[in-house]
């Protein structure tokens, strides 16, 4: 093997041949860690300040290795990045050719079998002019390799053509389609299966370690190791991957599936009217115990007869099930009735479930309502399909400690026995960046805090002429500081002001980037995943420390079983997770060895708490002020 110090050394081959690039003492220490978690095969967690270059940290001895890798994604952008631009970047650079393969979920991919039913089903109906867009994907479908539908031009996944002709993993038939043989499922995993590097998303992975794709192999196959980037989004996520969810559309589905299913057998719907009519009566049932609102709210404080109705309309999709598998033994019929059965036994499971097994919750609309049961604890199972194969597993993030402490990220994933390594930023805080804490700040519980908030940021976002981020933790706070920015300025502001919910998320931040002088208030999805180098982006503002609110189900509920369990609910919960989400926030300001910017944190708990300590330490270290006119100095001096 190549020695990984030259390789990314001033003369080494990533020099020579990426522009851009330069050595760094933090990029060759996470390189040497990795390596040695690959040729040990050992479970490793590091911790990479922003400005590591941690993506070429673990793909260069990823590459060298020799083994087969698969990479993992916190996002389908960083996932089509990695397999698009920095593989064969560093592959090239390396000399090591290596088969690289990009692999997405089923949903992603064209479903020929449902293709060819929509189309006939058209016919049937003897519809006059074809759909545009089938027409499109039709045509499309005669040529493609990978059956990936982003090559289909102004295609995108929110078009109601998009899941008629894509399966789900409920209605594929798997072995038993007709058009198995030339499956875009089956071919996009099996090229995965044969290439050295494969690229994949959190999501996926999760399915698949969760799931077990019956008929689609699996997904880890012979991998010596797998690299997870992001790792701080995995304790929550595979909490939603390993937990157990029931949704009305889904019955509703089902209902449509097995009248379609049966008619395309040449069996007559009479067969099954009246238990169809049973189970609309019974989702109309719970739906009337439920309020319209849309909120979440734990099961527990429902109406003391959803349970009885729940088990009621259980009972009644069973008896669908049994209706429709009597009426027809048609492979399609067939799929749908083990799809009935399965729910059935879904619901069942949730409305049965004890209190420490997990949180339940109900969300209902005006005409569906949905059930979740996610698991308190997942680290004894995730920690078992860790240590099934004899591969290494390496986790890295810029936020996996609470000062420079992995205990609650290993413990949340059961990782306890793997080795951690925290490396600080290479970025020169002291000098690139000032942290700024305002005096005088109301309890963030007063209907004052707001209002408060936006006076301290006022002289700020004057003194830096736009260029900031407001995050917030809640979209009440959010819209309560846009009203009052928006009187305050009365259209005379010279700065756009952008909001997130007026428009998606990608063309706020384009334009955020394009206007140089914009002012974007956002919430959680703009404190992470959010980089906007240069003068661009020269303030941060956050209005309070992202502790989850406490009245939400799953917080209230988990709270409650830590006590239960004996353990200290704050200390072990809800400070890591805030100190977690804080230094993401925090993380949005210096994105480069140029950047330079202003911090500034409106919470007095940082400051008056005896918990501040822990959120301070975990911060870069930088200057601290608490005075607005040294704030607005350095803010103008960046001008």
């Amino acid at each position: 093997m190549q020695d990984i110090e030259d390789i990314l050394g001033g003369d080494g081959p990533l020099a020579r041949h990426l522009p851009g690039f330069a050595p760094r003492r933090a990029q060759l220490r996470m390189a040497e860690a990795v390596a040695d978690a690959l040729a040990g095969r050992r479970p490793l967690v590091v911790e990479a300040g922003t400005g590591t270059g941690k993506t070429f940290a673990y793909l260069v001895p990823a590459l060298l290795s020799g083994t087969r890798v698969l990479v993992s994604t916190g996002t389908r952008t960083l996932q089509d990045q990695l397999y698009a631009k920095d593989v064969p970047l560093v592959a090239g650079a390396l000399g090591a050719p290596a088969k690289i393969a990009l692999l997405k979920g089923r949903a992603n991919y064209l479903c020929v079998y449902r293709l060819k039913r929509q189309v006939a089903q058209g016919s049937l109906d003897g519809v006059a002019k074809r759909d545009a867009m089938l027409a499109r994907i039709e045509d499309w479908s005669r040529t493609t390799k990978s059956g990936d539908l982003a090559e289909v031009a102004d295609l995108s996944d929110a078009h109601p053509v998009w899941p008629q002709v894509t399966s789900t993993r409920d209605n594929c038939l798997g072995q038993r389609c007709s058009d198995f043989g030339d499956c875009h499922v089956v071919a996009a995993r099996r090229r995965a299966q044969e290439a050295d590097l494969v690229v994949v998303n959190h999501h996926l992975l999760l399915a698949d370690l969760a799931l077990k794709e019956d008929g689609f192999g699996d997904l880890l196959g012979s991998a010596d190791a797998v690299i997870l980037d992001e790792a701080h989004q995995l304790p929550d996520l595979a909490t939603q991957f390993f937990g157990v969810q029931f949704g009305s559309r889904q019955i509703e589905n089902v209902l449509a599936e097995g009248r379609a299913a049966l008619l395309r057998s040449g069996a007559s719907l009479s067969a099954i009217g009246t238990s169809a009519r049973a189970v609309e009566a019974a989702i109309g049932a719970v739906l009337a115990l439920l309020p319209r609102n849309g909120a979440r709210q734990r099961y527990e404080e429902c109406s003391e007869d959803l349970e009885s109705a729940l088990l009621a309309m259980a009972t009644a999709v069973q008896e669908f099930a049994a209706t429709l598998g009597d009426a027809s033994r048609d492979a399609a019929v067939v799929q749908v009735v083990e799809r009935a059965l399965e729910l059935a036994k879904t619901l069942t499971r949730i409305v049965g479930s004890g209190d420490d097994e997990g949180a339940r919750t109900v969300e209902s609309q005006a005409r569906s309502f949905s059930l979740a049961l996610l698991p308190f604890d997942i680290a004894e199972r995730f920690s078992a399909l860790v240590h099934a194969r004899p591969a290494s597993w390496i986790f890295t993030s810029a936020t996996l400690s609470v000062g420079e402490d992995f205990s609650h990220f290993v413990t949340r994933l059961g990782l306890t026995d793997a080795a951690t390594v925290h490396i600080a930023s290479p970025f020169d805080f002291e000098h690139q960046a000032l942290l700024y804490l305002p005096e005088g700040m109301p309890e963030p519980t007063s209907v004052d805090f707001v209002p408060a908030v936006i006076e301290a940021a006022i002289p700020l976002l004057e003194a830096s002429g736009g260029g900031a981020f407001l995050l917030f933790t809640s979209h009440r706070a959010l819209t309560q500081a846009a009203q009052q920015l928006r009187a305050r300025w009365d259209g005379a502001a010279e700065v756009p002001l952008l909001v997130q919910g007026e428009a998606p998320r990608e063309r706020l931040l384009r334009e955020f980037r394009e206007h140089g002088n914009a002012v974007l208030l956002g919430t959680a999805s703009f404190w992470e995943g959010v980089d906007v180098k240069g003068d661009a982006l020269r303030l941060v503002i956050i209005e309070k420390l992202p502790f989850a609110s406490p009245d939400d189900p799953l917080v209230k509920a988990r709270i409650e079983f830590l006590r239960r369990r004996g353990d200290n609910p704050f200390r072990d919960y809800q400070l890591p997770e805030a100190v977690l989400a804080l230094k993401q926030g925090v993380g949005r300001l210096i994105r480069s060895e140029e950047d330079r910017g202003v911090i500034v944190i409106c919470d007095p708990r940082l400051t008056t708490k005896g918990y501040g300590r822990t959120f301070r330490a975990s911060l870069p270290p930088m200057p601290v002020t608490r005075e607005r006119a040294e704030a607005t100095r350095f803010l103008r001096r960046l001008r």
